[in-house]
């Protein structure tokens, strides 16, 4: 099997460690190494990896720099063919790494999505891969229905970054995580782009991972909202295509109105709206960075806003 860098990138998540390192170093395949990105803890997570394990790769960053931007000094740290993203707040079983790297093996197959379920009700998909509609509001497919419903292998859009496979091959065509976006969407960017360019993904139901969602985001949540909203826009800037764009437009903007008004008042913070004016801000920065479609993208955006289809279709 091809080799596999799993890249874990840590703040502040000592406890969370703990809790996941000891399954992943019981994988059933053996060629693999495990790089850990801190991203500027004020914990003990270095000292506590280098006193409990010593064999794992740590690359101790000054400050907190996103997901995105840790995760591409760990891609570029490594030179194995095969990438796998991994959150620290999981657990994964331990056939997890060899079902991703057998279900890339056809030369197409640039990504591949784990199955993760929810911490706490392991019955119940966290999600089965990535999806994005035609407002592109991307969400987790299957996200609340039970596992019996992805129990078998398909096509998906892209993988949750909170465990992903990624074929090196394909990361040095269209590029890594966008650094602008510190964290989330940026699975959803790099999944599109690269459907833009004719790879694929993958679902594998044996990659199976238990995950607390947002274990660390938790902690702030108004800026949670702030980078959703406006990596949004951004991920919509980027990828739609024009012809289609223009179309789409009125749902995109009917729809992002009524989500900024829910999530301000619910929330009783501006954080939406502030995410959605510097995403327009820097409007023409993204548009410049749109990648040209090197054929026609095997998904599309689905065509109802949020309206998630049975994940067994």
């Amino acid at each position: 099997m091809l080799k596999t860098t799993v890249i874990i990138v840590n703040w502040n998540g000592r406890s969370w460690l703990q809790q996941c390192l000891p399954p992943l170093a019981a994988q059933t395949v053996k060629n693999f190494d495990i790089l850990v990105v801190d991203n500027g803890s004020t914990d003990d997570s270095i000292m506590w990896l280098a006193r409990n394990w010593p064999d794992i790769i740590v690359l101790p960053l000054e400050k907190n720099l996103g997901f995105a931007a840790a995760n591409n000094i760990g891609i570029r740290a490594t030179d194995s063919p095969l990438v796998a993203l991994l959150n620290n707040d999981t657990l994964v079983d331990e056939g997890w790494l060899e079902a991703l790297v057998t279900a890339v093996s056809p030369p197409q197959t640039g990504m591949v999505a784990s199955q993760i379920v929810r911490w706490n009700q392991p019955h119940l998909l966290d999600s089965a891969g990535i999806q994005v509609d035609r407002a592109g509001i991307a969400w987790n497919r299957g996200w609340g229905q039970p596992i019996e419903l992805a129990a078998a292998p398909c096509p998906v859009f892209g993988p949750s970054g909170a465990a992903a496979l990624y074929r090196r091959d394909m990361l040095d065509e269209i590029g890594l995580f966008d650094e602008d976006y510190f964290a989330y969407y940026e699975d959803v960017d790099l999944a599109w782009r690269a459907q833009r360019a004719g790879w694929t993904c993958h679902y594998a139901p044996d990659a199976r991972v238990r995950h607390w969602h947002s274990a660390t985001a938790n902690k702030t949540p108004h800026y949670k909202n702030f980078l959703n909203g406006r990596n949004k826009l951004w991920t919509i800037m980027k990828n739609y295509d024009w012809p289609a764009l223009f179309w789409a437009a009125p749902i995109i903007i009917a729809y992002d109105v009524m989500a900024t008004v829910y999530q301000t008042v619910n929330s009783r913070n501006l954080s939406p709206l502030r995410g959605r004016w510097q995403a327009v801000r820097a409007a023409k920065q993204m548009i410049n960075k749109r990648q040209p479609a090197r054929q026609k993208a095997p998904f599309s955006p689905l065509p109802f806003p949020g309206k998630q289809p049975p994940v067994a279709t």
